[in-house]
């Protein structure tokens, strides 16, 4: 027992040893290795660092189209709409379409606006001032970052196509010569300059859009802009039923007359003229009867 305890003890001593001798092996082996060759140690963090940058630099070139959609309701819509387009051409933007109409007594209007992008929220700001109440107000951010990269990358690799399909026309040209192989390539490279120029429309379009936040407004009138003294009265509106009511009741006798005039009027004249002669004629014959001597 006292014997197998001693080999054990002995094995124990070997491997720890052996442990000890082989960690400053490995030591002097990393050691070794990362004197002969620092820089791979440090580009790691270097790539990482630059990565972090590029991160960052991209949140920060990130395309967003933004739209608005507003309703307002307003004190009167025609001023309001004036007041509109005087704000966004000193914000440096423009009205890209507005259109106006009448609803009852008063004017509706609908407005597009661009404006630039970092001054939406200023605008939207100043729109919400002009208002009585705001009935709808909604923002909506498209990020369109992936598809303008994909469009860049497709555009660089159909630009490179072209110039290899401009070498190889002018190579056709002067080795072959033959109309049909020109014909062939000359047809391909117009379809990649289609294309070329499809993308870089569509570039052009995400360009602006990001570049321009758009707004959409409605001007809706306040009929009940001005205090009233009882929630719920309406006197202004009251009165002017019964001004319209008047009206129509003052019309309605005006147009009654103009028909017993021109239409009821000669009618009757027409009808009391037979009328007339037949009473005067039974009247005559009455007094010839009278006057008659008795036989």
């Amino acid at each position: 027992m006292f014997r197998k305890l001693l080999i054990g003890i002995m094995l124990f001593v070997l491997l720890v040893t052996a442990a000890g001798c082989g960690a400053p092996a490995a030591s002097r082996g990393m050691d070794a290795s990362s004197e002969a060759a620092p820089a791979p140690m440090e580009a790691p963090r270097e790539v990482a660092s630059a990565q972090g940058g590029s991160a960052l630099a991209g949140d920060a070139r990130r395309m967003i189209i933004r739209t608005a959609d507003l309703k307002l309701v307003v004190t009167d819509a025609a001023q309001t709409q004036q007041a509109v387009i005087d704000m966004v051409n000193g914000m440096g933007g423009y009205v890209a379409d507005a259109s106006a109409w009448r609803d009852g007594e008063q004017m509706r209007s609908r407005m597009t606006v661009r404006v630039p992008a970092d001054r939406l929220d200023d605008a939207l700001a100043a729109l919400r001032a002009l208002a009585v109440r705001v009935n709808q107000d909604n923002v909506n951010n498209q990020d369109v970052t992936e598809e303008f990269t994909d469009l860049t990358a497709q555009l660089t690799n159909l630009e490179a196509t072209e110039r290899e399909l401009r070498e190889l026309l002018t190579e056709v040209r002067e080795k072959t010569q033959k109309a049909e192989d020109v014909l062939t390539v000359y047809r391909e490279l117009t379809s990649i300059r289609g294309e070329i120029e499809r993308l870089k429309g569509r570039m052009q379009y995400l360009s602006t859009m990001t570049a321009l936040a758009t707004i959409n407004l409605e001007l809706i009138p306040d009929a009940l802009a001005k205090p009233v003294v009882t929630p719920g009265w309406r006197p202004l509106e009251t009165l002017k039923e019964a001004g319209r009511a008047l009206v129509n009741t003052l019309q309605d006798l005006i147009d009654t007359l103009i028909w017993l005039v021109v239409v009821i009027l000669p009618v009757l004249i027409l009808l009391a003229i037979p009328i007339a002669l037949l009473v005067w004629l039974i009247k005559g014959l009455r007094r010839r009867a009278r006057n008659r001597p008795k036989g």
